[in-house]
């Protein structure tokens, strides 16, 4: 109905770590929009002109719009929507712990692993997710040009060690996938199981 909003940032409303309300200012008509919070990190300043890939919902008979910064993420996030037990805010939580590219990466390869680290999603509804989208969004990315990310990282055991010990100092998951992937082409680190190497390289490439 709507594909996007192009007006004046008026208002930032955050309710909760992961449901933001934004206010759009289009022709002297000012819009609700949900957003995916990490699009605050793109925003420009209250009283500046911005554009915003939209998604137009009724839940309850109560209309909501909710917020993107692209359309192949506002896309995605229709995919989430069909699959049974994903709902708006666990597609949004989705879309904000790991991010478009790493998001399709995640469903495409099945990690039920990285998907059930986001808030709202237990092992289940990860397994459903990779089950009912892997093919689709294979297919998907291929079409819309999006970039494959390289698959760079320690084996899986030594993997959940150096992430938990990452995630215990702070750092994102979607930041330390990024460090692993970045680490992991430097082939004398690839080949090491040993957890520390990978922790200390991480922490040096998340450090630049």
């Amino acid at each position: 109905m709507i594909t996007y909003l192009k007006g004046t940032l008026v208002g930032i409303q955050k309710l909760s770590p992961t449901r933001v309300m934004v206010i759009l200012d289009v022709n002297q008509v000012g819009y609700d929009i949900q957003i995916v919070p990490r699009l605050l990190q793109t925003f420009p300043n209250i009283g500046e002109a911005v554009q915003i890939f939209t998604h137009y919902q009724v839940r309850d008979e109560q209309p909501v719009l909710f917020g993107f910064a692209s359309m192949p993420e506002r896309d995605l996030f229709r995919q989430l929507l069909s699959v049974s037990g994903v709902g708006p805010q666990v597609a949004i939580a989705l879309l904000d712990t790991l991010g478009l590219q790493e998001l399709v990466q995640a469903i495409v390869s099945s990690n039920t692993r990285l998907l059930s680290r986001t808030p709202g999603v237990g092992t289940k509804t990860a397994e459903r997710i990779a089950v009912e989208l892997k093919t689709k969004l294979a297919e998907w990315r291929s079409q819309t040009g999006l970039a494959t990310l390289p698959e760079a990282g320690p084996v899986t055991n030594v993997q959940e060690e150096v992430e938990m010990t990452l995630l215990a100092l702070g750092y994102s998951t979607s930041e330390i996938l990024q460090a692993l992937r970045a680490v992991g082409q430097e082939t004398a680190i690839a080949k090491t199981a040993d957890p520390e190497v990978w922790i200390r390289e991480a922490i040096a490439w998340l450090s630049r």
